[in-house]
């Protein structure tokens, strides 16, 4: 600088004086992947386009709201309802389960609307939206509600796409859904996760520390009574409801005397007939709900199931939003386990003690992590393993995600030095920055050791973990160990009995 000044007087040079701070990665942001009623920001197409939301204000506005689930009576008997799996669609009740969990922003990935997947519901409708959400950045976790809605083999090819995505991006993790998750073990060859087209036989073998899976289902309570009505029910079983309903009615009101019209017979049946058709008029609808519900203990009970079998549920999106609380209340190197799920009455199966040893430490390591119900406690998340169960390394959830939050955060910081010079000053500048973030990681919880240099070091310079021919070739090598802290997941109290002294 002195040579270039030529003209007397004072001059202020400002030199940095400390590194760049490392900026912390989000950890808890899952990208949803599924049907949406309409894909639509204005007149802009979302179709296969991440789009960040913060809300499920903002979810309605761009992708519509609840699918309007058709059921059927599976058998003669009016008591007996299977829902349509063409009108079935899981998103938008999953996505409530996760703001009701804690969970914040996230992305939707519209993959076709409730009308489009009609007609058939494939995995290549999942598969098309994955190179899209490869662009986006902030995403740390993948779900896909919907998937279980496929056939198996679908199902299949969604899980393995997906877990692909993870392991290349690496900065984001797969949460998946048992196939078939709701039923209970059979322990045979039709077993949902022993089985021959059970879970551990269908998701791929390799990179399993990527991804994490929960079992059983849970039946939860999204779906308000006054949610459902009888424009749930198909019109050819609304007739067969009405055809019944008119026999039971003339049974308990008979003609007196005969051939003379019983008023409140007729009363009712005229009740019964205004379901023939679904109003288009919200308030009618509504009325007309509201009427037969409170007359008919046969309709009551029909509303019932058809709310109860809305309200199961896959567990991952609640998942996710659990992620998202234990991160903003503790950190996410807190394992996601011991904790309840919001809006879950109970799962689908109980599971016992002995009955979780196969799920938590199976011999192939695909460990699956069990939601259980305690007395006193409610609802529980017990288990906090990746399906890589046999690793050392990546056997935690929090270890992986932990792993994953300090890669990203101090790569994002390390462009910052591409194309400085590679000498003494710029290895000693990245090594503190490092350095500085990982202490006050150290200090928050995240890695264990009694001081900074037992929790983690930073290594970086010729003849530390560079050769001279590594910098001709333009290579910075830095070499970060970290110990992460790992979950008290089997925690034994010894007792003995002590010889008297006095």
């Amino acid at each position: 600088m002195a040579a270039q000044i030529k003209t007397p007087g004072v001059y202020i040079k400002e030199l940095n004086a400390f590194p760049n701070s490392v900026v912390e990665v989000a950890t808890a942001v899952p990208a949803f992947i599924g049907y949406t009623e309409k894909a639509l920001r204005g007149t802009t197409s979302l179709l296969n386009v991440p789009t960040r939301i913060t809300s499920l204000k903002e979810y309605v506005d761009n992708f519509g709201g609840a699918p309007k689930t058709q059921f059927g009576f599976s058998t003669d008997k009016p008591e007996v309802l299977a829902a349509d799996p063409a009108t079935s669609f899981l998103l938008y009740y999953s996505l409530r389960l996760f703001f009701d969990n804690g969970g914040g922003p996230c992305y939707i990935v519209s993959v076709g609307s409730y009308d489009s997947a009609a007609a058939g519901k494939q995995a290549n409708d999942f598969t098309a939206a994955l190179p899209e959400l490869v662009k986006e950045q902030e995403p740390t976790l993948v779900v896909a509600p919907d998937a279980v809605l496929l056939a198996i083999d679908g199902w299949q090819t969604v899980c393995q796409q997906v877990l692909l995505h993870c392991v290349k991006m690496q900065s984001r993790i797969a949460l998946f859904d048992v196939f078939d998750g709701n039923k209970a073990r059979t322990h045979d060859d039709k077993d949902v996760i022993t089985g021959q087209d059970g879970f551990r036989n269908k998701v791929p073998n390799d990179n399993l520390n990527y991804a994490v899976a929960y079992y059983p289902w849970v039946n939860t309570s999204i779906v308000d009574a006054a949610d459902v009505n009888y424009s749930f029910l198909k019109e050819a079983d609304r007739e067969k409801l009405i055809t019944d309903q008119q026999a039971v009615i003339k049974q308990l009101f008979p003609e007196d005397p005969p051939g003379t019209a019983n008023p409140k017979a007729a009363e009712l049946s005229a009740l019964w007939d205004k379901i023939k058709t679904v109003a288009t008029d919200a308030a009618e609808l509504k009325r007309n709900h509201q009427a037969l519900f409170a007359i008919s203990e046969s309709y009551r009970n029909l509303m019932g199931e058809i709310r109860r079998q809305l309200n199961v549920l896959p567990p991952a999106a609640a998942l996710a939003g659990v992620y998202t609380r234990v991160d903003n209340t503790v950190g996410v190197f807190k394992a996601p386990a011991n904790t309840g799920i919001n809006s879950v009455i109970s799962p689908t199966v109980n599971i016992t003690h002995d009955e979780q040893e196969d799920l938590n430490v199976p011999l192939d390591g695909k460990a699956i992590n069990a939601i259980r119900t305690f007395p006193g406690r409610g609802v529980l998340i017990w288990g906090a393993r990746t399906l890589d169960g046999n690793s050392q390394d990546w056997r935690y959830i929090n270890v992986r995600r932990t792993l994953i939050m300090l890669e990203q955060s101090i790569k994002q910081a390390a462009q910052a030095y591409v194309f400085a010079p590679n000498n003494a000053g710029t290895w000693v500048t990245v090594a503190n920055t490092i350095s500085n973030y990982l202490t006050n990681k150290w200090k928050e919880g995240a890695l264990v050791g009694a001081t900074p240099p037992e929790a983690f070091s930073v290594d970086v310079g010729l003849g530390s973990t560079m050769t001279a021919n590594d910098i001709l070739d333009g290579f910075m090598l830095v070499t970060v160990k970290v110990a992460i802290v790992r979950p008290a997941e089997f925690i034994v109290i010894t007792f003995q009995q002590k010889m008297q002294t006095s």
